[in-house]
């Protein structure tokens, strides 16, 4: 076995050494790339959007594109390896390595490449100050490389085969604020395409292999770690800082961390964790964006929170213990020791030792809403822009002395309110909005100015507003318009940040991986003016690019031939270049696009050419020319660097198997040589590549197998370059768009590395360029505001726009620029020519009636409070603010006046003390005429409750009065709104009185609300409606009123007490009474007695007859005092019955001659007839006592005398209810009395109130 074994061996062996020998023989060392053509169409993988390869957070001016991620092995991998898993053999061969075929990814998460922009980090556009004004703490969680997620990265963590995680977050300093960078949404497709059959070698199977210089060290005991941070400090020094963790996606937080230190390039590795603690955990590490030798490393919050300080490149630290958590941290631009932490808590803290100590500069503080700021534009270096939480809805703009932020020394450059988190502060401007009339109004403050609203053309109505860059000091702004969904419009400003004109329409955006909105737009690196853009035409992605930023733009054009040669039919309009353009948190970085300010004229980038962009079939395009003409490079997935400040090209292939090759070229793509970067192949995480220009040194992050520690290898690009680069090998090109080489108003000429030539730059060699200004033309002219390009290129007024001889120049001077429609680019150098033909012209402000004057309130509401200061905002769209003065009257009988406009930048304050609805009115006058605008200011108090007020008990189908009492019942305008039962519209009235007629017996619920500015206040009750029934006011003893809180709970409370004592007297059943007891003084209440629930027999009149029974009873014992209750010891209460009744005892028709009316005058004056009868005869009666009570009418109802007599049982020996009723009426008796056969009425008066 052992001998056929080996035999085996053998023969394998030898067939390799024959094969490579003859692939030797044949290929040479010929470094042209051989494309064999594949029968299988290219196919891209996508990407998830929330997987971002590598996360450049707080990393200053990260090397983006000497940095991309490759995924782990995935399933599918394994598929296409044959299930066998040969390639998580370490030991696997380069033949076995090329014969693996990817197959398409069905699921699309299996293996994704993300690749960073700007190395130098000097692209104005690369870094967001909109976007991403601190340094998040989140931001480092946003997984990267990944295998197969197991979850579909809905949980935003990626698992790789064997399930162990990989993120690497990697830290580069050169940037100053240190913007953290992530993929944005649609960066879903990757530089990728099938292989040609014979696996990933099989295009340089007849090349040479160069071995590099590298070298390999293992993080060990890092094996369960999945994320890492570096810092790499560079600018001549040697020290790498690597921050390794687990961050647990379940508990949410880092449970082990290990901290490793270079100081040879990344050669070795020093562990520090004894250093630090050996029990610390690290979560984040940062770098002074000012001094790299000056580290600060936060430990995780859930088991401690400090912070460790190192100023020597993290050869030591000191420990120093943090009263709050940090949520994110943003480093003063020019000082090194200043810093900004925002809390957990919305609180903002200031250290100016470099976290040693720490001052709360503010509470309620909007999330990345604070800036630092910029010395020339603030009137001191140490001062600090925030954006604070006023109130749900409300935020404000303010100003702080960095270590006094007292209300005194606060300052309020808006003096109203504005929209939460609408404040940025970038370079010359400040952008805020405020809600005007239910409108969000964008405004702008040029050089720290007043600010103004900025204008739009007219019918722009935007959802949404993104400051995209405020370069070259112009404003470039993205709008969503009013018709607009997944596009935006691009806009350009003047200086001021003011007047704005259409830049290019439909430009395809997304949502970002934190619900920002990313644009389709990239600058070209090291040429000004170049930008490629995403546009929607027709239903269809078309990728354009312009050479004078934005005033013209046009289609790429397709490469001539494709990889194999082939030649390539693709005619415009209809077929063209199309690019992927995945901005990241940036809207000007890119995920599979790259470029570089030493680099001039080189542009990387994946794509397609055909109809529309598609994310299948994706090739990889360069071109040497700023996109005039293009080349396909790579059917496959790849990764392009530069190194040697862009004299060479780095490619790395994306794949989920495991490489050991690189590809060199030193001829901007055309020709490739392969290279060997270790022995044993290896599955690759990520790419770092040396700070700074030079870029000869990178590092690889990867490992062995699934389950190994990670490897760190370092490659040393030193030893391919022979020689430092002289004059003799560099070449000229000057950039043209398509022949013509006047751009933006200059002829350009760069210079380059020649082919081939393999030297390294010099750092001052990298951007020479030659510069020759052209004679203006009417193409360096664009639109100014108000005016549109017509199809000959003429401008011409928009429909809407009237032209003015007027500017807002005059507002504040006495001339302004009379435009005539055109405006040069701010950034075009064009010199004479037609200058003058299309400039704007100086003229002296004419003498005019002012127009366009506007007011309103700060906040923007038309709603103030009594006794508190109203600022009102005045502005004035046109007229001479020298020679204009302003009346404003507040309708209050007090005005003010000013003799110039210019002297109420800050508005004007007013306190109103009386309640009411005020005309304001602003006056703007000179000598040639006058204009006015007014306002209606609705002055209130708080309310402080809302009382409803009703009878607890109506009659059914009449009229009701329900009332509201507020307190304090003066307090202005009041919008009442009235609900009944379960109706879900209410009924809205302005008067707190309001007549209800309810249809139906049984429970209603009423409830009110009163609404008084932003304060609406609600009361509830419930009535209950009979067809008939009966009541009495009731008064109590005057202790009760010494004893009455006024408070609703207090009068329920009584009102049950009145009632349990009523039933235990008179013995009427619970069901039939109703006590309410009434506000205010003094103590009232209203009984009433009701039909029984059960139906009685008998007729209406019968019914009645018995309620006047049961009324009778309860006057007497009212009467007599039996009704009494104890309130607190000693303190008896009793309780009377008064003449007077809220609502009527029966319900009487309108009409005089319905019988029942008649039966009832008949039946009081029998009734009257009798009592006078027995009266008088009362001594020849023995045992028979009579009483009498009377009560008044109400609202003109006739309310009958109730007497108490002995009825008549019609049913023989049956009793009624009545015989359950003692009316023994001994004041000192209790208990129940015979039945009504025996009732015997006192002697005594009655007691009348």
């Amino acid at each position: 076995m052992e001998t056929r074994l080996g035999h085996c061996l053998f023969l394998i062996f030898s067939e390799w050494i024959w094969l490579f020998t003859l692939t030797s023989i044949l290929g040479g060392t010929k470094a042209e790339v051989r494309c064999i053509p594949s029968c299988q169409l290219p196919l891209t993988t996508a990407f998830p959007p929330e997987l971002s390869a590598l996360d450049l957070t707080n990393f200053g001016e990260a090397p983006a594109e000497d940095f991309g991620g490759f995924t782990e092995g995935s399933a599918d991998a394994q598929r296409t390896a044959g299930g066998d898993e040969k390639h998580n053999d370490p030991e696997l061969t380069a033949s076995e390595e090329s014969s693996s075929k990817v197959r398409p990814r069905s699921g699309g998460h299996s293996s994704s490449c993300l690749l960073k922009d700007a190395l130098d980090g000097q692209q104005k556009l690369s870094r967001p100050k909109v976007f991403a004004p601190s340094v998040s703490r989140a931001a480092a969680l946003s997984p990267s490389l990944s295998g197969n997620s197991t979850d579909g990265g809905e949980n935003g963590s990626v698992y790789a085969e064997n399930g162990a995680q990989f993120d690497v977050t990697v830290k580069e300093d050169a940037d100053a604020t240190g913007w953290r960078r992530a993929r944005s949404a649609r960066s879903a497709e990757t530089w990728s395409g099938f292989r040609p059959e014979g696996g990933e070698d099989a295009s340089f199977a007849d090349q040479e292999e160069f071995q590099l210089t590298s070298s390999t060290f293992a993080l060990t005991g890092d094996t369960a770690h999945n994320q890492a941070m570096v810092h790499w400090s560079g600018q001549n020094s040697s020290v790498i800082l690597m921050l390794t963790k687990y961050y647990d996606f379940n508990s949410g937080r880092v449970t082990e961390s290990s901290l490793w230190r270079s100081t040879d390039y990344g050669t070795t590795y020093e562990k520090l964790n004894e250093k630090v603690g050996p029990k610390v955990i690290l979560s984040y590490l940062y770098v002074s964006p000012n001094n790299k030798r000056k580290i600060m490393l936060l430990t995780d919050p859930e088991v401690e929170s400090s912070l460790l300080i190192s100023l020597d490149e993290g050869a030591s630290y000191q420990k120093h213990s943090l009263a709050f958590d940090i949520l994110s941290l943003l480093f003063h631009p020019e000082q090194e020791d200043w810093i900004l932490a925002y809390s957990h808590d919305q609180k903002l803290y200031v250290s100016v030792e470099f976290g040693r100590r720490w001052q709360l500069v503010h509470d309620s503080v909007v999330p990345n809403r604070f800036y630092w700021s910029r010395l020339g534009l603030d009137k001191e270096q140490g001062m600090i822009h925030l954006e604070i939480i006023v109130s749900d809805g409300r935020s404000q703009y303010i100003t702080c002395k960095l270590q006094n932020c007292s209300d005194g020394n606060k300052g309020k450059p808006f003096p109203g309110f504005i929209i939460p988190n609408s404040l940025v502060v970038q370079d010359e401007y400040v952008f805020i909005q405020v809600p005007i009339g239910g409108q969000s109004v964008h405004y702008v403050s040029y050089k720290r100015h007043a600010f103004y609203p900025m204008k739009l053309p007219k019918y722009t109505l935007p959802k949404d507003l993104q400051i995209i860059s405020t370069d070259d000091n112009q404003v470039v702004a993205a709008i969503q318009d009013w018709h607009q969904n997944d596009s935006y419009n691009l806009y350009m400003s003047e200086s001021r940040g003011l007047f704005f004109t259409l830049m290019l329409e439909s430009v395809v955006s997304s949502g970002g991986p934190e619900g920002n909105i990313m644009i389709d737009l990239y600058e070209v690196a090291g040429i000004k003016g170049v930008f490629l853009s995403n546009k929607v035409v027709e239903n269809q992605v078309k990728t354009y690019i312009t050479y004078n930023k934005g005033r013209d733009w046009r289609l790429l054009q397709a490469p001539a031939t494709d990889l194999q040669g082939n030649k390539v039919y693709c005619e415009q309009p209809y077929c063209s270049l199309h690019l992927h353009l995945h901005v990241s948190e940036n809207p000007y970085t890119s995920g599979n696009i790259v470029s570089k300010e030493s680099a001039p004229g080189i542009i990387i980038a994946s794509g397609v050419f055909g109809p529309e962009l598609t994310s299948t079939n994706v090739s990889i395009f360069i071109t040497s020319d700023a996109g005039n003409t293009w080349r396909e490079v790579f059917q496959e997935e790849y990764s392009v660097f530069f190194l040697n400040q862009g004299g060479s090209l780095v490619a790395i292939r994306h794949t989920p198997l495991p490489i050991r090759h690189i590809w060199l070229s030193f001829d901007e793509g055309r020709n490739w040589d392969k290279y060997s970067f270790t022995s044993s192949p290896l599955y690759v995480d990520g790419v770092l590549g040396e700070p700074g220009e030079d870029t000869l040194i990178m590092t690889i992050f990867g490992h062995f197998s699934h389950r190994s520690e990670w490897q760190l290898v370092k490659i040393d690009f030193r030893s391919v370059f022979q020689q430092r680069c002289t004059s003799d090998d560099y070449l000229t090109w000057q950039l043209h768009n398509e022949g013509e080489v006047c751009i933006m108003g200059m002829k350009r000429i760069f210079q380059k590395l020649k082919a081939n030539v393999r030297c390294v730059k010099a750092r001052d060699q990298y951007i020479s360029q030659m510069s020759d200004s052209c004679p203006c033309t009417e193409a360096d002219f664009e639109c100014d505001y108000g005016f549109e390009r017509q199809i000959d290129g003429s401008c011409s007024p928009a429909f809407w726009f009237v032209p003015s001889a007027t500017s807002r120049d005059c507002i504040t001077g006495d001339s302004f620029l009379n435009t005539t429609g055109y405006r040069r680019a701010l950034s075009n150098n064009c010199t004479e020519g037609t200058l003058l033909k299309y400039s704007p012209r100086r003229q002296k402000c004419p003498s005019q009636a002012p127009r366009g004057l506007q007011l309103f309130t700060s906040e923007g509401t038309l709603v103030a409070t009594l006794e508190k200061n109203v600022t009102f905002l005045v502005f004035l769209e046109e007229g001479l603010s020298s020679t204009t003065s302003v009346t404003v009257d507040f309708g209050d009988g007090t005005a003010i006046s000013y003799v110039n406009i210019s002297s109420i930048d800050d508005g004007v304050k007013h306190i109103y003390s009386k309640v009411g609805i005020y005309q304001v009115s602003a006056t703007a006058t000179n000598t040639l005429g006058f204009d006015r605008v007014i306002l209606y200011l609705h002055v209130s108090c708080q309310l402080e409750q809302v009382q409803l007020s009703s009878p607890s008990v109506v009659v059914k189908s009449k009229a009701v009065n329900l009332t509201t009492v507020l307190r304090p019942s003066n307090v202005g305008t009041v919008t009442y709104y009235w609900w009944f039962d379960n109706k879900t519209e209410p009924v809205v009235t302005l008067d707190g009185v309001m007549s209800f007629i309810f249809s139906k017996e049984g429970s209603h619920t009423v409830t009110v609300q009163a609404s008084v500015g932003n304060t609406v206040l609600q009361d509830q009750m419930t009535v209950a409606v009979y067809d008939y029934f009966r009541s009495h006011v009731l008064a109590f003893s005057s202790n009760l009123d010494e004893l009455n809180p006024g408070v609703s709970e207090w009068r329920e409370d009584v009102g049950r007490v009145v009632k349990s004592s009523m039933v235990q007297v008179t013995g009427i059943s619970e069901d039939q009474l109703l006590v309410t007891v009434l506000p205010g003084l003094p103590t009232t209440a209203e009984v009433f007695i009701v039909p029984e629930k059960r139906s009685r027999h008998g007729g209406v009149d019968e019914k009645l007859a018995h309620l006047d029974q049961l009324s009778q009873v309860l006057l007497s014992a009212l009467n007599q005092d039996l009704i009494q209750f104890t309130l607190k010891p000693g303190a008896q209460v009793n309780v009377y019955a008064t003449r007077l009744s809220p609502a009527p005892l029966v319900d009487s028709s309108d009409s005089g001659h319905s019988s029942t009316a008649v039966i009832m005058l008949v039946s009081v004056v029998l009734m009257g007839l009798a009592v006078f009868v027995i009266y008088k005869f009362k001594r020849k009666i023995p045992g028979i006592n009579t009483y009498t009570a009377e009560q008044p009418d109400k609202e003109q109802e006739v309310i009958p005398t109730v007497t108490s007599i002995a009825v008549p049982n019609p049913e023989g020996d049956k009793l009624t209810s009545l015989d359950h009723v003692d009316v023994q009426l001994d004041s000192k008796s209790r208990g129940y009395l015979p039945s009504h056969t025996d009732i015997k009425l006192s002697d005594e008066a009655p007691h009348v109130f």
